[in-house]
């Protein structure tokens, strides 16, 4: 299934935050969205999954297998996610419950969308904390997410997004809070779970060397706006816009500062 997102224009507090907006992810294929603080990026996927306020304005089209999402009712979006469309946040102590068992949270999804009994659930989520390298899966389940290590709750977020096997997986800066080792970890395993199961990946950062690493097209935004659209060689390469540019100058210096990953 592909995702189409055409003309998406959103308001917040009477301002407007994302505008105009157009991509397309076919199925199968690893689309970053990339800009800095501030230029739409994690707002347009909370638009896709209808996450947004409810003061919020929403404008345009976001197509899902051919199927129009914006205005669907609340009960139908949420059928979807977690289903078809998972997404990774950035930091999952906040997006994480604490006062509920990390295997409680990842089993919710399966229980909710495949109408497993509780222990099918909870070995369902036993599989799914292997699936992700959790070390002594059978044991981490049981744990509440502030007993984890900021890496390993990222993992938890990641089995819990996976857990139904979506088609689509929306990543938005899933590596942004983490130590660069720990960071190159969790590409490494988004990288093998999305070629396992065949799915569509969004993943969103402010870093162009990360994205490098992840996604084959990337789409730059800033102020809200589509400013360049290629393929990540290309941005790499010979990016046009200014600002993919300066993405490109800050992803240099990262890499080579002194004591750096050079």
């Amino acid at each position: 299934m592909s995702l189409a997102v055409h003309d998406l224009v959103v308001e917040l507090g009477g301002r407007r935050v994302v505008d105009g907006v157009s991509f397309e992810v076919p199925d199968g294929a690893r689309l970053g969205l990339i800009g800095e603080s501030g230029s739409g990026k994690s707002v347009t996927a909370l638009a896709i999954l209808g996450l947004l306020p409810e003061s919020a304005s929403v404008t345009g089209s976001v197509r899902w297998g051919g199927r129009e999402l914006l205005g669907l009712p609340d009960r139908e979006l949420a059928q979807l996610r977690g289903d078809e469309i998972g997404i990774v946040f950035q930091e999952p102590r906040t997006a994480l419950n604490p006062i509920r068992t990390v295997g409680r949270q990842i089993a919710e999804s399966v229980r909710i969308h495949r109408r497993l009994d509780r222990r099918a659930a909870r070995a369902r989520a036993v599989e799914e904390a292997r699936r992700v390298s959790l070390p002594e899966p059978e044991r981490i389940v049981a744990r509440y997410p502030h007993q984890l290590s900021g890496g390993q709750r990222q993992r938890v977020a990641i089995a819990v997004a996976l857990a139904c096997w979506p088609r689509l997986l929306i990543a938005d800066e899933p590596t942004t809070a983490l130590d660069v080792t720990i960071q190159a970890e969790i590409l490494e395993l988004l990288h093998g779970l999305v070629d396992e199961a065949g799915m569509s990946l969004v993943f969103i950062t402010h870093d162009l060397a990360v994205l490098s690493q992840i996604a084959t097209h990337g789409v730059v935004l800033a102020n809200g706006r589509v400013v360049e659209s290629a393929p990540v060689r290309d941005l790499l390469t010979a990016p046009r816009s200014p600002v993919t540019q300066g993405l490109l100058r800050d992803a240099t210096a990262t890499l080579w500062r002194p004591g750096g990953d050079s």
